[in-house]
């Protein structure tokens, strides 16, 4: 169903991020899993809900996981 479905505006909407940030995390693999088809990236609602639920914390020394491996987020480079 399409309502399953965000593309990088509508996440970056959702998440106050830049499309170029979202970009940048695909590239550098440490943003949410994403589905290319037909060379559009669209994001899995599901799969954005879970990314979520796993990078929740409770203060700023927390350590989240990132592909499996415990780490602090990150600064990013691209800001909105």
């Amino acid at each position: 169903m399409a309502s399953d479905l965000l593309t990088p505006e509508e996440l970056g909407e959702r998440w106050h991020v830049a499309c170029e940030t979202l970009r940048y995390w695909r590239w550098n693999g440490t943003g949410a899993p994403y589905v290319k088809i037909n060379g559009c990236i669209l994001y899995r609602l599901d799969d954005v809900d879970q990314f979520e639920k796993e990078h929740v914390r409770r203060h700023t020394a927390d350590k989240v996981l990132v592909n499996g491996v415990e780490g602090k987020v990150g600064k990013n480079p691209v800001s909105h």
